[in-house]
């Protein structure tokens, strides 16, 4: 339900939409693309990238980054972005959730220091810029999408040319240093990662259970992953760009390497590289071109075979727990990352397990059941406060606070 009830006396219910089992199944497959690329040696010998880097490089973190935006979309009302009240419960609900994520990412960064990026703080801060944008359809959130795609590189060029050193990332203990890290500097910036959020709301706020759906993503990704590239191999070829670069003595490998959320900022011809973790636009469109075709084809699939999809599923509705297992353990074994199928095969065969645990047990993960009751209890709490506060304004007596329990409990 959006907007205000007909029934001034009835509480406003908050929008509500099934989950979409195929997002999951999506969310799955970054899961398994995230930990093989931890665990798989990106280069070989020669120092050409293996087969997981080109495959999975930049790729896997940009579509957990789009499904976020998607379960927030669906969180809230879905295809119907929330109205009035809604979406003011919808906002402090997203804003708790923004909090529960960002600290379990702060506390494992600190705790566990872990020899990986930790995205979760990241994620805290997207969850947080989505909060204006929740109001928002699918139209107006797909053409943000586009301009952020082209402006977000551009300003974080901007800002990395005025930061002497911007490859250093702060501190989670340093909170300015912190702060320039998530927006501008680390591995996943929030300043051009929002292109991926705006992109996740407007996939979320478009009808994801029409038929035509699954195809409509996957044509759609597919072309613009081809585009970006195409664009990128003519900006850099016949257009001159990577001789440019390489007149400024950059190593002609160094275009398409996995770099560290940036390029350096001292030749404009570095937003034409899609190099896997650039942030350029090109790199911003093949990737979420990619998650959007995963996505798509993931709806298909749980037409075509809902048995396959639903198994996915399992491991994709709690990739908190999931990942932050996947942390720990690569504290323990030191030797896990970049080890190979050694290391691989049985982290991937513990995941399916636990997955399956938990499914069987008929329970949430445990991180995803403290940020769902986290953001539960802020949202009850503020749509309580709410109607409370409608009923006062329209002369309907308030019936949790009348003498002798409520109109419920004396019914």
């Amino acid at each position: 339900m959006t907007g205000i009830v007909s029934d001034r006396k009835a509480p406003v219910a908050p929008p509500s939409v099934g989950r979409v089992v195929a997002v999951d199944a999506a969310r799955a497959i970054a899961v398994i693309g995230m930990i093989t690329m931890h665990l798989s040696p990106p280069l070989h010998a020669d120092g050409g990238p293996t087969l997981a880097t080109t495959m999975i490089a930049g790729r896997a973190a940009a579509l957990f980054a789009v499904l976020a935006g998607v379960g927030v979309a669906l969180s809230t009302g879905g295809a119907a972005p929330p109205r009035h009240r809604d979406l003011r419960v919808a906002a402090v609900g997203l804003v708790a959730r923004a909090a529960a994520v960002g600290s379990i990412g702060v506390i494992l960064q600190i705790a566990a220091h872990p020899p990986v990026a930790v995205i979760l703080t990241y994620y805290g801060l997207l969850f947080l810029m989505a909060v204006p944008l929740l109001g928002l359809r699918a139209a107006p959130l797909c053409w943000l999408a586009v301009a952020w795609c082209l402006v977000g590189p551009v300003l974080a060029e901007l800002a990395r040319a005025h930061l002497p050193g911007w490859a250093w990332h702060g501190s989670a203990t340093d909170p300015l240093g912190y702060l320039t890290t998530l927006l501008i500097t680390g591995y996943y910036p929030v300043l051009t990662w929002a292109t991926y959020l705006l992109a996740g709301l407007a996939v979320g706020r478009s009808r994801l259970r029409r038929p035509g759906a699954g195809v409509g993503l996957l044509v759609v990704g597919t072309a613009l992953a081809v585009f970006a590239q195409l664009a990128s191999a003519l900006l850099l070829g016949p257009l001159g760009g990577a001789r440019a670069l390489a007149a400024a003595q950059h190593a002609p490998g160094l275009l398409l390497r996995t770099m560290n959320g940036g390029t350096p900022s001292d030749s404009w011809w570095w937003l034409a590289v899609p190099a896997p973790h650039s942030g350029t636009p090109l790199d911003l469109a093949a990737t979420t071109g990619s998650s959007l075709a995963i996505l798509g084809g993931c709806l298909l699939l749980a037409r075509a075979a809902p048995g396959t999809t639903r198994a996915l599923a399992a491991v994709g509705a709690i990739p908190l727990t999931l990942y932050s297992a996947h942390l720990v353990a690569l504290v323990i074994d030191s030797h896990a990352v970049a080890g190979g199928p050694a290391h691989l095969l049985p982290e991937l065969a513990g995941v399916v397990l636990i997955a399956a645990g938990v499914r069987w047990a008929g329970r949430r993960g445990p991180l995803e059941a403290i940020v769902a009751g986290t953001s539960g209890a802020v949202r009850r709490a503020a749509r309580t406060r709410l109607n409370s506060r409608y009923r006062r304004f329209e002369g309907i007596p308030d019936p949790t606070n009348m003498t002798g329990g409520s109109v419920e409990g004396e019914r």
